[in-house]
């Protein structure tokens, strides 16, 4: 059975280690995910993004999660990913998820915290976890972030520690993502993180704190996260990577057309399986079952 992300986070908040938190957009890397957590006797953070979820794909690949759940032994949450509607996030809930993210980090601080806790008020009914933004993680981003977001990425701008507190009474969310200078996709420039910023919020934060962006940022700075706070590190560029690399690999050399699927993604799997090991290696999860 899947269970809440709630109980993992509340553990490695704890226990002062962080689980990575791998989108999966298809069964290969379900099972690079799954196989490898449960060969590192870690607990599986697994998540599901919207453009994996159209129609009736939001059924069939929570369907295919839920299934698989029952033939590991260890703890599984299926998270979803940055949804920003409502009334997608209550199908997804329908459809079998275990934890939601609802991501208004590019509204004003208002409507974010009223739109968050409507979707916390449904989903605490519902026994399910939430996840929520402050601040904004954007994409590619070149490194450096200012206060404004006006530096390299005009849609970033970091956590403000002061509308932490409030933000958490509004809504009653289970974990809070934070931008200290991370961004998703695939860095044009070293990031640096602001573990100031992270520490000022931390001190007023009573609820597990996530990292977005966490593909491509320094395994040194990921730790001294963690270190000072971090709970939870989404990861998905890396392991694309792996998955895209592998397959490249192996199609460039094919010269079978006809070969089976499981030779083909042989060699992507094993790829993306090392990425795994690594992350839950690095961020303390490995041995936690």
């Amino acid at each position: 059975m899947l269970v809440t992300m709630k109980e993992m986070l509340e553990d490695a908040k704890k226990n002062h280690y962080a689980l990575p938190a791998f989108d999966v957009s298809n069964y290969e890397m379900m099972k690079a995910v799954l196989e490898t957590c449960e060969e590192e006797k870690s607990p599986a953070l697994l998540m599901g993004l919207g453009v994996d979820l159209k129609g009736r794909d939001l059924n069939l690949l929570t369907s295919m999660i839920k299934g698989a759940s029952e033939f590991y032994n260890i703890p599984i949450c299926f998270h979803l990913d940055h949804a920003t509607d409502l009334e997608f996030i209550k199908s997804a809930i329908g459809a079998g998820f275990s934890s939601v993210m609802f991501d208004g980090s590019v509204l004003p601080f208002e409507e974010n915290a009223k739109k968050t806790a409507e979707v916390t008020k449904f989903a605490h009914t519902k026994g399910i976890t939430v996840e929520a933004e402050l601040g904004h993680v954007g994409n590619a981003s070149v490194g450096s972030i200012s206060e404004t977001g006006t530096d390299t990425d005009p849609g970033e701008s970091l956590t403000v520690p002061e509308e932490v507190k409030k933000f958490v009474e509004i809504t009653d969310v289970d974990a809070l993502a934070v931008a200290i200078g991370t961004a998703h996709g695939v860095y044009q420039k070293t990031p640096e993180l602001r573990i100031d910023r992270l520490d000022e919020i931390t001190a007023i934060c009573d609820r597990p704190l996530v990292l977005h962006g966490g593909s491509g940022t320094p395994d040194d700075q990921m730790k001294n996260a963690i270190h000072h706070g971090i709970t939870k590190i989404n990861i998905y560029s890396d392991v694309l990577f792996a998955l895209n690399q592998g397959l490249k690999n192996y199609l460039n050399t094919m010269t079978n057309p006809s070969t089976w699927p499981f030779l083909v993604y042989e060699d992507a799997i094993k790829m993306m399986k090392d990425v795994v090991r690594e992350k839950l290696r690095t961020f303390g999860s490995s041995g936690r079952v």
